[in-house]
């Protein structure tokens, strides 16, 4: 068994010393240089696992499963391609929302996860992280001003889902006040 398994390997390494430099050249000839190699590696690969079913004169054989070779690597560009052009048409998938422990209250959670991801990370990292202001749009990417805004934005938010009677009853009392004119 041992003698078979060194036939086979040293059939197969007389083949590759003899066709490789046609199989690279050809390959050269139809793909980009960083290609070459793989195109070669991919053949003979095919070729190590026909080796007993090789024809007399490998060479076409081998140049057959080459062009092979290359066209399945155009098709997965394309498919690459093709993908790459439907995912920049889709809108970016949201982020997921922050996972928190037990610690955290359910109302302090929904009223967390109610605010937009911007918000949310904007609150997290200043009230949780212990981050000031500029740390945050540091962290964040984004300029000073603009935390302070999601700050302002996610703080108000947050009171106003953690109050919600408080909030409604300021709703109505905005409604029972007249209007006023400026003069």
């Amino acid at each position: 068994m041992k003698q078979q398994s060194t036939q086979r390997r040293e059939r197969f390494e007389a083949l590759f010393e003899r066709y490789q430099g046609n199989i690279a050249a050809y390959a050269m000839r139809r793909a980009p240089g960083g290609l070459v190699d793989d195109v070669v590696e991919d053949t003979f690969l095919v070729a190590w696992r026909s080796l007993d079913r090789l024809p007399e004169d490998p060479l076409p054989w081998l140049y057959g499963v080459a062009r092979r070779v290359l066209a399945n690597d155009r098709r997965a560009q394309r498919r690459r391609a093709a993908l790459g052009e439907r995912l920049s048409r889709e809108p970016a998938p949201p982020a997921a929302p922050a996972a928190f422990d037990a610690s955290v209250s359910e109302p302090l959670r929904s009223a967390l996860l109610a605010l937009s991801a911007r918000e949310r990370e904007a609150l997290l990292l200043v009230a949780w992280e212990g981050l000031t202001p500029a740390q945050a749009a540091i962290a964040a990417g984004c300029a000073d001003a603009a935390m302070r805004v999601r700050l302002h934005r996610a703080r108000r938010a947050l009171a106003r889902a953690l109050t919600p009677a408080a909030d409604a009853a300021a709703t109505d009392a905005d409604q029972l006040e007249p209007a006023r004119e400026t003069p």
